[in-house]
Formats: structure tokens, sequence, C-alpha cells
């Protein structure tokens, strides 16, 4: 039987729509790695452990997202399963992807760390966790971890690359509740407990890719959220590990990648059991699906992508006397602390007076800027730069190419507690930031954001 008229047009209709949908100027790949060790090494996140892991609970993984518009040269975005990767090891993977023939400029790069509490810890983040120096075995395993996890990084950028082929890409933005406010004020300050009336910010971002056979390829989120469900001693990628995992069912074949938003004061509730970042996962994950299968907004180059370094400075520096009055204080992490800095002092050499900070912009067409910011990030910054540049088109993600301490907003900064200082002495920096590091941050911002 001959195909009627009516069929020959519908087919070929569809034959035109899904050529245009192969041929949009994108093209893309995605790539995944393992990247849980075979071998015990302390894990980062909870200065309260002492002993390597004690076994593998969910495997955690690298994931790579390339992009490209028409000729242009390509941008990648990379997930970690880690609490923190700072910026020399990336510095390391952006000279090695050189070396390999396989080169990406610095500002096209976001290396992206999910925060999680139950991963290895690497060398360069949170030095001063511990309270004590590691012993020459546990060192040398965080250090052999370190290495390994840059070459698997720059070997899924590389596959990543290599596999790039025709697709769109699409975004829009959902909504998920389990984030909770943790800065609880009380009589003694800011504790880290829920906060029913606190600031949050429950956005849910998706970035969609599509091959040219409209089988989704690769599906990126971020949340706003400290990756915290979990305290055990063993290998769990939390609930982001979790909503890649259900993401990856509900999209079979695609790669999925899952990044924090402005989440330094933000906690998964409730918490403390598996279950509870199985949940979580599914939560997100079901939302990101909900979101990729509605409209979402179509986007089109070019890709415009910036950073800027500014110098965020600290606050007024303890003298000799004081750093020796604390190395006799019966808190360990007060006093190693102390130690390390009068040593430094004793050396000659300076006690750092700010921090080098890089924030990076990148601005896809007219649709959508996405804005990347270093460290452990409040939730105002989320929420005043959605309000500045764009509710429907802006995205901000913390935990981006280095995670050097946590970044307070002003009001954090005059309010006080963990988030406000008090953490830093576990990320080794001298004292807690001077005021006024929000403005400089924002005006950097404002700097590589294109105008519209």
């Amino acid at each position: 039987m001959k195909p009627s008229f009516l069929a020959i047009c519908a087919a070929t209709l569809l034959g035109q729509l899904s050529s245009l949908a192969a041929d949009p100027g994108w093209l893309a790949g995605a790539a995944q790695i393992d990247i849980t060790p075979d071998y015990p090494v302390r894990l980062s996140g909870y200065g309260s452990r002492t002993t390597e892991n004690e076994g593998v609970l969910q495997r955690i993984h690298a994931k790579a997202l390339a992009l490209q518009w028409q000729e242009e040269a390509p941008v990648v975005l990379v997930t970690v399963d880690n609490c923190g990767v700072p910026a020399a090891l990336r510095t390391d993977v952006l000279a090695r992807l050189e070396k390999a023939g396989h080169p990406v400029a610095e500002e096209r790069l976001s290396l992206h760390s999910s925060h999680t509490h139950c991963a290895p810890m690497l060398r360069g983040v949170l030095g001063m966790l511990f309270g004590a120096d590691l012993s020459p075995e546990h060192q040398a395993h965080v250090d052999q971890y370190t290495e390994e996890l840059t070459a698997k990084v720059v070997t899924v950028v590389t596959q990543a690359l290599d596999s790039m082929a025709p697709a769109s890409a699409d975004w829009g933005q959902g909504d998920v509740k389990f984030a909770g406010n943790r800065r609880l004020k009380t009589p003694a300050g800011f504790t880290n407990s829920q906060n029913p009336g606190g600031i949050v910010d429950h956005a849910l971002p998706v970035l969609r890719v599509t091959g040219a056979d409209g089988k989704v390829r690769a599906i990126f989120t971020s949340y706003a959220c400290h990756c915290t469900t979990l305290g055990l001693n063993q290998i769990h990628a939390d609930w982001a590990g979790c909503a890649q995992e259900e993401m990856q069912r509900l999209f079979p074949g695609a790669i999925a990648l899952t990044a924090i938003g402005c989440g330094a004061d933000q906690n998964p509730f409730p918490r403390r059991e598996i279950e509870l970042a199985v949940q979580h996962g599914k939560e997100l994950a079901t939302e990101a699906q909900r979101v990729s299968t509605a409209t979402m907004k179509p986007l089109t180059g070019p890709i415009t992508c910036a950073a800027k370094t500014v110098r965020l400075p600290y606050d007024t520096p303890h003298t000799r006397e004081e750093w020796q009055t604390l190395t006799q204080s019966t808190n360990k992490w007060t006093s190693y602390h102390a130690r390390h800095f009068l040593a430094l002092m004793d050396a000659g050499k300076p006690v750092p007076d700010g921090l080098d900070y890089r924030v990076q912009a990148w601005s896809i067409g007219d649709g959508l800027t996405m804005i990347n910011l270093p460290g452990e990030v409040v939730v105002d910054y989320g929420l005043r730069f959605k309000k500045t540049y764009g509710q429907d088109r802006t995205w901000v993600n913390s935990y981006t190419n280095d995670v050097p301490c946590y970044i307070p907003s002003q009001r954090v900064w005059e309010e006080g507690g963990y988030e406000g200082g008090g953490a830093m002495i576990y990320y080794g920096r001298p004292t807690r930031f001077a005021s006024g590091i929000e403005e400089i941050i924002a005006k950097a911002v404002a700097e590589i954001v294109p105008k519209q």
C-alpha cells in the first residue's frame, strides 16, 4: 500500500523539524568518570573525624559538559563530588589540558564542587580542619588522591570535548523545598540550627542539552543548599549524588551534573539518615524532570565569558602577643591555628592581609547569565544578583573554581557566627574578612556581566 499524501506531508514536516532541532548551532558533549578511591583516605567536611574512611556507601564521580556555539571556542562545566576543589587543582587541570592538545581558556572552564562532607580530603582545602597535622601515612593518601583526581578531571573533560555532536540547549527553573536556613538567633548568638523564618532560596535552575536524535544528553542543575544530610565516615555523594543517580534513571543515557548555589547558610532538612539523602535527591530529580518536560527557554549563542580577580581584605590582624596567647587555648583548633601563624611570623613571612577572589560570568546570548562565585557563599548573594540582573535570566553558583572559605554578606558579617567569621579558622585564614566585601564582589560582578 502506497503512503497517503497526508502521511508523506507529515513525514516531511517531521523530518524538517528534526533537522532544525539537530542543527541549532550547538555542539555538545558530556562524560563522567568514577573518582572513588580504592584505598582508605581522610574525608573532609567534619573536623571530628580522626581516622580514614570506613568504606564506600555510594560511588562518587566527576562529570563534564562541553558546549560550543558555532565556530566559538567551547565552554566546559565540570562537577565534582567533593567538599571543595581548590583553585590550584583547577589551574593544574588547565595546564594539563593545554599540554594534551585540548586547551580550554581559563574563563571558559567552570569547576563546581558538590560540597558533600563524605568525600576525600584534597590538598589545599580546609587544611586546619582537624586541629592537627595529618600523620605521614594519612597525608600521603590525601596527596595521592589529589593527584588522581586531577588526572581524572583532565580525562573527563577530554572525553566531553571529544564527544561533541550537534545538539540544542534549553533552560528553565523549578522549585525544591528541602533547603532551610540554618542560622538561628539565640541569646548566645547565632547557632547552626534550623531557622524556619530565615532567608532561603528554593529555586532550581535546569539546563537541558538534547541531541539531534531528540534524546536528552545532559541535565545540569544547581541548588542553594549545603550537601550535609550525612555525617558518616564513609564515602557518599549525599543528596547531590542521589539526585544525579535519579536523573540518570529518569533520562536514560544522559549525564546528570549537580552544582551548589549560594547555600552556605542553608542545610537540607530533615537530615542525618541515608534515606533522607535519597529522599532529597529524588525530590530534586523529579522537579528537574518536570521542568525539562515542560516549556523551556531555548538558548542560542554567542557565549560571552569573563572573569575578574579582586582582593577581599581581612579584618584587623592579631598582634604577636595575641597569637602567643591563643597558642595556650584549650581548644585544639584555636591553638593549632595560632601556632601556624606565629611560626609564619617567626620565619619572617607576612601574615596575609586579604584573599584574592576571582568571579566569573557566562552570558549565553540574551537568554541566560550564569554567575560563578568561589567559596561558601551565603544566600544573600544569589538573591541579590537575581534581583539585579533578572530572575528570569540569572543563574548563580557558588563553590565554583575554588573553595577558599565562607563568603558572608554584609548582613551575615554584622550578625557574626560561624558563616560570619567563625569558620575561617578551619580554612586556615588568619581572621575574618573586613566589613564591606559584599560590595567589592558585587562591583566586580557588575564589571563582567554584559549590560542588557
